[in-house]
């Protein structure tokens, strides 16, 4: 999708009543959601690889059962997924405390963290009550959508 197109798009969402928006093209998936706060939040929901793009004709087929191997096994406990695309932080400002540590008391509601997103801050909050277990990414990392960012146990 044009980068133009999906600026207009946001920038309808926040000036309008609609609190969300999805929008399916040849190109793929994009779902722009207006949050309680008036932050506007473009995600993609799902990008069709082309399929000359999946394995080049000569591959062996057991490459991709050695890449499944490797993948660590999900840590035990409630994941605190990423909602969006964005750069991870774990502090308000870079000199501040971060919000949570591990070991940290949260309850249902907590900030854990802020994603940035196109340039909007938005604050991760805890979907559960319980203690850190562990923190996932590091400062200033990029995340994807989904992706586990702390262990609550």
């Amino acid at each position: 999708m044009d980068l133009r197109k999906l600026k207009t798009l946001i920038d309808l969402v926040s000036e309008s009543n609609v609190s969300e928006l999805e929008i399916t093209e040849a190109e793929g998936k994009v779902r722009i959601v207006k949050s309680v706060a008036g932050a506007v939040v473009a995600a993609p929901v799902a990008m069709a690889a082309p399929v000359m793009a999946a394995a080049p004709v000569a591959a062996p087929l057991a490459a991709p059962v050695a890449e499944a191997a490797v993948l660590p096994a999900e840590p035990a406990g409630h994941a605190v997924k990423s909602p969006m695309v964005g750069t991870f932080y774990r502090a308000s400002s870079p000199g501040a405390a971060a919000f949570v540590q591990v070991g940290s008391q949260v309850k249902e509601g907590d900030t854990l963290c802020i994603i940035e997103a196109m340039k909007i801050l938005n604050e991760i909050e805890a979907d559960k009550s319980g203690t850190i277990t562990q923190v996932l990414c590091e400062n200033g990392q990029a995340v994807e959508y989904g992706q586990p960012l702390y262990i609550i146990e």
